[in-house]
């Protein structure tokens, strides 16, 4: 199974990162909410090894859900977090809990974001091909 890595930074209005290959090329830039103690719908997912495994959710369509029992995060539980996936997003104050890709960080409505989820995301699902893969994610 590939790896990938997302270098993380927290900041108190969100977690910024970029996502690498496993020979260190920087894929695309991600956002998640700040760390709130690892609560459901309100924090980033923490770190830790995680299966990036291909996921059909009634709100987002196809993308990817995280799953890491040791870590208490499952599609569906029962589990600390459960549904914490990657979909298009620009901003934290967006997501529940989830992961959103974009090509650039940049500011949209006074706030911190990344820019063109949509396209981000659609190379994203283009490179992950469907497959299973194995998501590292680190402080930076």
């Amino acid at each position: 199974m590939k790896t990938l890595t997302l270098k993380r930074r927290h900041f108190d209005h969100g977690t910024y990162s970029t996502l690498h290959t496993q020979n260190g090329q920087q894929i695309c830039c991600m956002v998640e909410c700040p760390w709130q103690n690892n609560q459901p719908n309100v924090s980033c997912i923490p770190p830790g090894t995680y299966k990036l495994i291909p996921h059909q959710s009634p709100k987002f369509g196809t993308c990817y859900a995280l799953e890491s029992p040791n870590l208490g995060v499952t599609r569906s539980g029962p589990s600390t977090r459960t549904h914490c996936l990657i979909h298009k997003a620009n901003r934290a104050s967006e997501l529940r809990g989830c992961m959103a890709p974009g090509t650039h960080f940049g500011i949209i409505s006074d706030e911190w974001a990344v820019i063109n989820s949509e396209q981000a995301f659609n190379g994203l699902m283009t490179r992950l091909g469907g497959k299973e893969w194995q998501l590292e994610i680190i402080q930076h």
